[in-house]
């Protein structure tokens, strides 16, 4: 089942193979011109080195947990589904606590609240957040933690091989200012393939590092303000249309001018905590830096299957 969640997007392909690359030079560079030249008789050598690994190895099972992981497809009814009564049947809807539920024409089935298809992977996905190519997979409801622990440990990983090549830059000007370097010139390798690696891994690290921190915040403030992407945008133009609409009856109305709406009404706000643990897990604090398996978020008391709480 692993496999088949793993997609066949040209763009998802080769941003997995980018990632895994960059991930893998980092580390040789690292490890072979950075920490061997400049820690080479030291304990810190071994010390950087298992820490950086270790953050690398995090990323790497962060990263394979979010692109194998169901994002929250919703099941496929075994049957073809009958939606002509569907008008008839919404009274019976709201009864029954399915409000929120709606018809999607691709998948042909009804999806519950809150859930949105996706054209890449032709599925619709619970609180989809949004289809991400570096994991070639969606991010939704069930894989957004391990999403945001790849987010992390990479700006984790970006900051901390910044400063182990600037520092393993500033020692080498040191030695070469002290004429070490004239001594260990016939056993190192080229000082400008050195420069070169050092300043590919600076540009990458900065480049990956802002990247993923701004994913980072974007998914943090979507978490707290119980929001998706998806769902913003379509606020906006909710918002939008109805100050154009409410410009357009008032100019033609004869009536005084009120206030347009400024926002639509939205469910009672949980706590952040809350939110944040509907994603992460209800376990303790330190268990949500690990891609460790959480029990299902629960949504309203609302079963998700195939099928609503209603007869079709």
């Amino acid at each position: 089942m692993a496999s088949l969640r793993c997609k066949r997007d040209p763009c998802g392909v080769i941003c997995l193979i980018l990632t895994y690359f960059s991930v893998f030079y980092a580390d040789y560079v690292v490890i072979q011109y950075v920490l061997i030249p400049a820690y080479a008789d030291s304990v810190w050598g071994t010390l950087h080195g298992s820490l950086f690994n270790l953050v690398l190895l995090l990323l790497l099972a962060c990263h394979s947990k979010a692109v194998f992981s169901d994002p929250g497809m919703v099941p496929l009814p075994d049957t073809a589904l009958d939606f002509s009564d569907l008008r008839s049947q919404s009274s019976r809807m709201n009864e029954r606590g399915c409000e929120g539920w709606t018809v999607c024409s691709r998948c042909e089935t009804y999806r519950p609240p809150r859930a949105h298809h996706c054209r890449v992977c032709q599925r619709c996905i619970r609180r989809m957040d949004h289809h991400c190519p570096w994991i070639n997979n969606c991010v939704g409801e069930l894989n957004q933690k391990y999403f945001i622990q790849f987010l992390f440990y990479t700006g984790v990983a970006s900051l901390y091989s910044m400063l182990l090549v600037v520092w393993a830059w500033v020692w080498r000007i040191r030695n070469e200012r002290q004429g070490d370097a004239d001594k260990e010139g016939e056993e190192s390798p080229s000082k400008h393939l050195i420069v070169a690696h050092y300043i590919i891994l600076l540009v990458e690290s900065v480049l990956f590092g802002v990247f993923v921190m701004v994913i980072f915040y974007d998914q943090l403030v979507s978490i707290i303000t119980d929001e998706t992407p998806i769902e913003q945008m379509k606020n906006r133009l909710m918002i939008k249309d109805r100050s154009a609409s409410f410009s357009s009856s008032s100019s033609s109305s004869s009536l005084p001018s009120q206030q347009p709406p400024h926002h639509l009404p939205h469910a009672t706000r949980k706590p952040k905590m809350a939110l944040l643990r509907e994603v992460f897990g209800r376990g303790s604090v330190f268990c949500w830096l690990l891609p460790l398996h959480s029990s299902l978020p629960s949504v309203g008391g609302i079963s998700y299957s195939a099928l609503p709480d209603y007869d079709v």
